[in-house]
């Protein structure tokens, strides 16, 4: 019913900046959570960044100061804007959003997008 579709991964120096989005498409009411994950290889899959669904953000304590996350709604789209970029940024990121559907909750994922710091 829903499928995501990120775009905007690529490869930066050191101390630049990239904006990654992930736009819905399908049938969406409410969201209950919608944020941005990384894997890395050889890690686990962490999450970096998110909405809660009363609309307070989270971030990992190694992006804060660094990352922002934010939507608009309009489009479906949620961005991440990532700052002052760093080597062990580098990593597949994720999007995800969860849904309510016939009284559970459903995980979508986006399908991941390259970022690459090179020092």
């Amino acid at each position: 019913q829903v499928q995501l579709v990120e775009s905007g991964g690529g490869l930066v120096q050191a101390g630049g900046s990239l904006r990654i989005s992930c736009t819905a498409s399908g049938s969406i009411g409410s969201i209950n959570f919608m944020g941005w994950y990384r894997q890395a290889p050889g890690n686990q899959r962490e999450l970096v960044a998110a909405f809660s669904s009363g609309g307070a953000t989270y971030y990992a304590d190694s992006v804060k100061g660094r990352f922002t996350i934010s939507r608009d709604t309009a489009k479906k789209t949620v961005y991440l804007q990532m700052n002052s970029l760093r080597p062990e940024d580098t990593a597949v990121y994720y999007c995800k959003v969860v849904i309510p559907e016939g009284g559970s909750y459903k995980d979508y994922w986006g399908q991941g997008t390259q970022v690459t710091v090179s020092s």
